[in-house]
């Protein structure tokens, strides 16, 4: 690899862990130390509302692109925002989680109001420098990064907190979170300025749903994930059922799963470079299919160590494709100068799609187990499977539009 490229690349994996370490700490890590310091539940369930931001975020994604009229633009919007999130991540270890709970409930939303704002300047930055043949490399790296992210944020920092404490391990993650953008200043190649940026209005929001092919786009979109998050977001509570460890869990889902998820984002590159964005997403949802087929077999026995590592393997390995598929094609279904917006627009259907399937599975699997709830996950990767066929019918028969080229060829 050119060392440009490996500049390029290594600059984007910097930025993309950068964001999900704190996301993963304060969704993961915080919790427990909430439950060791005797926090109710209602206490532990408010810190959710950190990551309302990463929901909204397309409000303001329309700012940041009418005010971005090249990369180096984008890239002050990156920098600004890490240096608040940096600052206001570290303001947090000045307070105690016993005596000013609100106040830091309150300093993380601010931080993960930078964060998001990062996110849609670094997204729309990739899309900017990445060259076609690479952007599906680059949605690997965002994955991967992500993986990587929550591997960190959900492990390695609650080995820093056993060991120095809540206000410098705080003090630590502002510092990771200002190194991470020392990439991004030495990288100066790829500039980009865009000729249609001072049009730029917040109804492209409103327009991004009624351009063609809006409709196949967001059905798509809405059901992508859904064959499989629902599998995903009960893993833990069905590990706890077969009376497996907090440590077992946290192991084998967390940093096992987590891996697996990392490596095969990079596994979804090659795929999708031989196969092609719609035969590369024929293949993950068909395997969703047969990964929730797998564990209903599991739930109607009592498996095996080795079928849950099987598993775990399975169900991390194509969310990690997954990620990478759903990145790479959203790249490709954006507008010029309206990068930030329309690449958000996209991820946040995901977020909502997935967190709606998320709250269902946990009422699914009350109601009629996990046996219940895996056949149901089967049928939404049938109609997946389904919506993705019409999807391709579409495209074929409007060869010569530019949309649909753009998602045939990659």
């Amino acid at each position: 690899m050119e060392r440009n490229k490996l500049h390029k690349f290594s600059t984007l994996l910097a930025l993309y862990v950068a964001q999900a370490i704190p996301m993963s700490f304060f969704s993961t890590v915080v919790p427990v130390i909430m439950r060791q310091e005797h926090y109710s539940l209602q206490s532990i369930g408010l810190l959710q509302l950190v990551k309302l931001p990463w929901i909204i975020k397309f409000l303001w994604a329309p700012l940041v692109d009418k005010t971005s009229k090249s990369t180096k633009q984008y890239k002050k919007w990156i920098f600004f925002s890490e240096f608040f999130y940096a600052i206001t991540i570290m303001s947090a270890g000045f307070f105690s989680l016993k005596t000013d709970f609100n106040l830091i409930i309150i300093l993380m939303i601010l931080a993960f109001v930078a964060s998001a704002t990062q996110d849609i300047a670094t997204d729309a930055y990739a899309i900017l420098i990445l060259k076609k043949e690479e952007k599906t490399i680059g949605n690997s790296i965002q994955s991967s990064g992500s993986f990587i992210g929550t591997l960190c944020g959900s492990g390695i920092l609650l080995v820093i907190y056993y060991y120095l404490g809540w206000k410098y391990l705080l003090f630590s993650l502002a510092l990771f979170v200002l190194l991470a953008i020392i990439p991004l200043h030495l990288y100066k190649k790829t500039k980009y300025k865009s000729t249609n940026l001072k049009k730029v209005k917040y109804k492209d929001i409103r327009t991004f749903f009624t351009q063609k092919y809006a409709l196949n786009r967001i059905l798509l979109l809405s059901l992508f994930y859904s064959g499989i998050i629902g599998t995903l977001a009960m893993l833990k509570p069905y590990m706890v059922d077969l009376n497996y460890s907090i440590k077992e869990i946290g192991f084998i889902s967390g940093l096992y799963g987590t891996s697996i998820g990392a490596i095969s984002s990079f596994f979804a590159s090659y795929l999708i470079k031989r196969k092609r964005i719609i035969n590369s997403s024929f293949i993950v949802i068909s395997m969703m299919i047969f990964t929730s087929i797998f564990f209903l077999i599991m739930s109607l026995t009592t498996p095996c160590t080795l079928a849950i590592y099987l598993g775990v393997s399975l169900i991390w390995g194509i969310y990690g494709m997954a990620t990478v598929i759903v990145f790479t094609s959203s790249m490709n279904y954006v507008r010029e100068g309206r990068e930030g917006t329309d690449f958000t627009l996209q991820i946040v259907i995901t977020h909502l799609s997935s967190m709606i399937i998320a709250i269902l599975s946990g009422h699914i699997a009350h109601k009629i187990g996990y046996s219940g709830l895996y056949c149901f996950e089967i049928a939404l990767g049938i109609v997946t499977l389904l919506t993705l066929t019409i999807t391709k019918q579409t495209y074929k028969r409007n060869k010569n539009d530019n949309i649909s080229n753009s998602f045939r060829k990659i």
